[in-house]
């Protein structure tokens, strides 16, 4: 990927009780980490399409108006991960920091309080990205921050596409992003998240692991994933390094932990 300058004619969008307008701007994608952004306003190239996996699996948990209603509850978040959220959220958290300094992009949004408390960490000079492909996810984001963090700006692209430039961020954090994206899809949105980070930095993933054989949750696990999220499962076959580019993969460094039992896994990828 070019690290040249991409320049793009961008939307802003404004919701309303009834539809969102899109507003065109122009503006140099390049240094999006480092632009200074009105309050949560929402900007995006002019083309983002939804993918079809995920109008076809996820439009119930993403896509439908309902959806943010339903799952945007602290309670259900954290049951869906059987109690540990918090303990998963703050594992992502502490790899970045007591304090977290620099550039920091997060690779899609959270159901949840994710991204309050990764702003509540940022220094008074930090800046956060955060990008998500559906246009209803940003609009919860940027109602949950309600206008109190400035220094986030949110952004409408998809992973595997992402409109920053080579380098540009000192961290990188996918909060159970990899589980929800085909294998392809996936490959690319790794590439890209390595693609963006700057030598030296870090990216974090947080995200489903293959059990131990003695977690009885393996076995509640199995009918769940295949039902609801089917490429959840290449996690138990594959290791998130396996999706490292060959041209990455010499340099480097992977650090992995495990928790409860072996269902979840932080992943840090050092380059």
């Amino acid at each position: 990927m070019s690290s040249q300058p991409a320049t793009a004619a961008l939307v802003r969008l404004r919701s309303s009780d009834k539809d969102m307008v899109l507003e065109p701007v122009s503006t140099d994608v390049e240094n999006a980490a480092h632009r200074q952004e009105p309050d949560q306003e929402i900007s995006a190239p002019a083309q983002v399409p939804l993918p079809a996996y995920l109008q076809q699996v996820y439009w119930w948990a993403y896509l439908h108006p309902a959806a943010v209603r339903v799952f945007e509850r602290q309670w259900l978040v954290n049951l869906i991960l059987w109690g540990n959220f918090a303990q998963l959220r703050d594992v992502a958290l502490d790899e970045m920091g007591a304090t977290i300094d620099g550039n920091i992009l997060q690779v899609a949004c959270v159901y949840g309080d994710f991204t309050e408390r990764l702003a509540q960490r940022l220094a008074p000079t930090a800046r956060l990205d955060v990008v998500d492909v559906a246009p209803v996810q940003l609009e919860n984001l940027k109602a949950k921050l309600d206008g109190g963090a400035p220094r986030i700006a949110l952004h409408h692209q998809d992973s595997s596409n992402l409109h920053f430039a080579d380098a540009s961020y000192d961290c990188v954090v996918l909060f159970f992003l990899l589980h929800e994206q085909p294998e392809e899809v996936r490959a690319q949105t790794v590439a890209q998240a390595l693609r963006v980070v700057k030598p030296g930095g870090k990216v974090i993933f947080v995200d489903y692991h293959r059990p131990q054989l003695s977690n009885p949750f393996r076995y509640v696990m199995v009918p769940i994933l295949t039902t609801l999220e089917p490429f959840a499962m290449d996690l138990w076959r594959k290791e998130i390094a396996e999706w490292i580019p060959e041209e990455r993969a010499r340099t480097a460094t992977v650090k992995k932990e495990t928790f409860f039992g072996g269902l979840y896994q932080k992943v840090v990828i050092t380059l």
